[in-house]
């Protein structure tokens, strides 16, 4: 999740294009992460010495990880142990970025440590990985209210990203939450009751829907027809049902959910306080409405 939030920082600081930014994300997960960039991020060198490097490794033909012993710039040690390194989400965005010449590691260099700064993350929190980081990053991305229905709706939030990178792909960036039009289209809507009532959308383009469904289905689907509504709505109750679970272990909340429905318009003014989180993948914008 971390990967995605970098991305939205990139495009927010227009160090990026959107465009980009989603052929980096498509590509990062055939990209070799370089010695260079893992140094940088590890805080060893210098987006300078990385490229004095690499202008050596030129003249002499030699692995750049042996430039860099002769450098002085790294030990043998640090060397093999930067290659025992974990390729992290956020780096291989950056080497995806730094090989199609969308940026310079110094740009990134300098962009991974604002973002990291800015949001006083380090590096073990990014290695953990869990639900703290999760909710930090949302939290200071969406400015909620400080009250219970906003802790429902971060965790909502926390869960869809992990679901979105999981069923559907993790070439995207969250966007900030916005207000929707009155009528909205192609909407696929669930609600869900019980300790509290909620309700919850998916909507967006023809040809988003039809790529988001063909994504959790694993089909290619061309049209935007009953057959992909249904696959759209299976990742909403999915997606619902694990969040329902989520609630009752960490609340002790029972949720039940009610049986979906699909409109081909909806007029959103019967719901007050909707919540709106655009989510932009590399095919397109997919809305997802939360109300509690």
């Amino acid at each position: 999740m971390f990967t995605q939030f970098f991305g939205n920082y990139l495009l927010r600081r227009q160090l990026v294009t959107p465009q980009q930014l989603s052929e980096a994300l498509t590509i990062q997960k055939n990209t070799r992460l370089r010695l260079g960039v893992l140094a940088i991020n590890a805080g060893l060198l210098t987006a300078e010495q990385v490229e004095k490097a690499h202008i050596e490794q030129q003249r002499t033909d030699k692995r750049i990880g042996d430039v860099m012993v002769e450098m002085n710039f790294l030990t043998r040690e640090q060397v093999e142990e930067l290659f025992k390194t974990q390729p992290a989400g956020h780096l291989l965005l950056g080497q995806a970025l730094v090989d199609k010449g969308y940026m310079t590691n110094a740009g990134f260099e300098s962009a991974i440590n604002s973002y990291k700064a800015e949001n006083s993350i380090s590096d073990s929190d990014i290695s953990n990985a869990d639900e703290a980081l999760a909710m930090k990053l949302i939290s200071n991305f969406y400015k909620f209210d400080a009250d219970i229905r906003s802790d429902y709706i971060r965790s909502y939030i926390s869960m869809l990203f992990k679901n979105l990178i999981r069923f559907i792909g993790y070439d995207f960036a969250p966007l900030e939450s916005v207000n929707s039009e009155n009528i909205i289209r192609n909407v696929v809507m669930q609600d869900i009751s019980g300790g509290m009532n909620m309700s919850t959308m998916i909507y967006g383009d023809d040809s988003v829907m039809v790529e988001l469904a063909s994504r959790f289905s694993g089909e290619a689907l061309d049209d935007y027809d009953e057959y992909t509504q249904a696959c759209v709505s299976e990742f909403l109750n999915l997606h619902n049902g694990l969040f329902a679970v989520n609630i009752s272990n960490d609340k002790g909340v029972e949720l039940q959910l009610e049986p979906q429905c699909c409109y081909e318009t909806f007029d959103m003014v019967g719901l007050s306080r909707a919540c709106v989180i655009p989510v932009n993948y590399s095919f397109g914008t997919v809305n997802f409405v939360i109300q509690l």
